[in-house]
């Protein structure tokens, strides 16, 4: 091996070590540990503190991709104290629990489990009374494995509609929007269940911006959307004609007064309810920004509130390194540049893959030969749409080298089929499920 390509692999590996770091930065487990502490019978989470003696009992509750991690976590500082608990994971997203029971269920599309799942954990915040401390566990995956549908809506209904929203290019914000309009657990209908209990929510935040009322869609926050802003959302996208009649006509009879809307601010519900952020992706960004420095990068971290669609956001990352070689700005070489958050992918094709792949193949078309450019994007919960892969890894050589083994770069990239491109680059970053999620995190490194 020459210098040159000595060099590119010692950068490839620089970036996946990075991107390792902010993972361990944002553990669940150490995550609660830092803005929890039990000091005697006393509570402390942040800026909040709870007399444990003022309590009859103490539930844990939750969902999420992270829920199982942060119920260790919790059990570990709490011990006996716990009553009784039920957390909905997705499936092999597990931890050894003593007390707290968990469920697997499907995620990004919801299942049975999911279901069921939903009404024990409802029947056990509804349980709840003045007497008890309910622990709420939320990170992302919430959404899709918290699984209420309001009446008249099935199962099937919110699992097409999940499928529509996914290939249509919908945010986050939006698809959340919707889904608590179909749901009798979110949009704060989870804290009217467990009202009047005292309800502390612990939260792993995986949306852009850390909004409350987004992250699992807000199981226990006030809602400030409307049925009439979900017929907007479906409109912009032109997609009314592929939603279910029944979730149609249920969206539409809220507009137009007919079901109760979502708690809204002010709703006595939400009065006793406490909300603690305990990891986001800016602290994922800053650990990698700390790990690359002693790696010896100037570093600069771009943004953890980045979203858009998937290869325009790669366009944009890759003329900034393309700018850092002809310049030396906005940082020197030898460069990182960091950003998170969240982009999204209009599916136009049948391939197999995620954001992060298909952001890894856009941007190789634009660094193709251009000296010594590695770009890393992964998804912090190992998983990156519907694969066994966080993402990928690419750099000046890929298209080169697809091209050489037979694959067509541009075809891959039009069928959203980055997964085997890569799978046949062995270029794939695999972490296996990491129990976490705070979005993406982007690694750029230049030299």
């Amino acid at each position: 091996m020459n210098n040159s390509n000595s060099l590119l692999e010692k950068m490839r590996q620089d970036a996946l070590h990075i991107f390792n770091q902010s993972l361990i930065a944002v553990d669940p487990k150490a995550c609660i540990y830092r803005c929890c502490r039990l000091e005697e019978n006393r509570l402390h989470i942040n800026d909040h503190s709870f007399d444990l003696d003022a309590y009859d009992q103490i539930r844990v509750i939750g969902a999420g991709k992270a829920a199982a991690s942060m119920a260790y976590a919790v059990e570990q500082l709490l011990g006996n104290r716990i009553s009784q608990g039920l957390v909905i994971v997705k499936y092999d997203h597990l931890e050894p629990l003593k007390t707290i029971k968990i469920v697997e269920a499907a995620h990004p599309v919801p299942d049975e489990n999911g279901v069921a799942g939903s009404k024990q954990l409802l029947d056990m915040a509804r349980s709840a009374d003045e007497t008890t401390l309910v622990i709420c566990l939320v990170s992302g995956g919430g959404s899709a494995l918290m699984v209420s549908p309001a009446d008249g809506l099935t199962l099937e209904d919110k699992q097409e509609t999940t499928r529509v929203l996914l290939s249509c290019g919908a945010t986050i914000h939006e698809m959340n929007t919707i889904r608590k309009h179909l749901s009798g657990i979110k949009g704060g209908r989870l804290a009217g269940a467990v009202y009047p209990a005292t309800m502390v929510c612990l939260i792993l935040s995986d949306v852009v911006g850390d909004d409350l009322d987004v992250i699992s869609s807000g199981p226990a926050v006030a809602d400030p959307g409307t049925f009439e802003s979900c017929m907007k959302i479906i409109r912009s996208y032109g997609i009314e004609d592929r939603l279910p009649g029944a979730v149609i006509s249920h969206l539409k009879r809220g507009a137009q007064g007919l079901i109760p809307e979502t708690p809204k601010p002010g709703d006595r519900a939400l009065e006793s309810v406490h909300h603690t952020i305990v990891a986001n992706n800016f602290d994922a960004l800053k650990t990698a920004e700390e790990c690359a420095e002693k790696l010896g990068y100037n570093t600069l971290i771009l943004s953890s509130l980045i979203e858009g669609e998937t290869t325009d956001i790669a366009g944009m990352h890759a003329a900034i390194a393309r700018q850092v070689l002809m310049s030396g700005h906005p940082v020197r070489t030898p460069a990182c540049i960091l950003s998170g958050g969240e982009t999204t992918v209009t599916i136009k094709g049948k391939g197999k893959g995620g954001r992060n792949q298909e952001f890894a193949l856009a941007s190789a078309f634009h660094i193709d030969g251009k000296k010594r450019i590695v770009i890393l994007s992964g998804g912090t919960d190992g998983s990156d749409g519907p694969t066994d892969a966080a993402g990928a890894v690419a750099d000046h050589t890929t298209i080169q080298r697809a091209v050489s083994g037979g694959l067509n770069p541009e075809r891959h990239l039009k069928e959203n089929n980055a997964y085997p491109f890569f799978d046949g680059l062995n270029d794939l970053v695999k972490t296996g499920a990491t129990n976490t999620n705070v979005m993406d995190v982007r690694i750029m490194l230049i030299r």
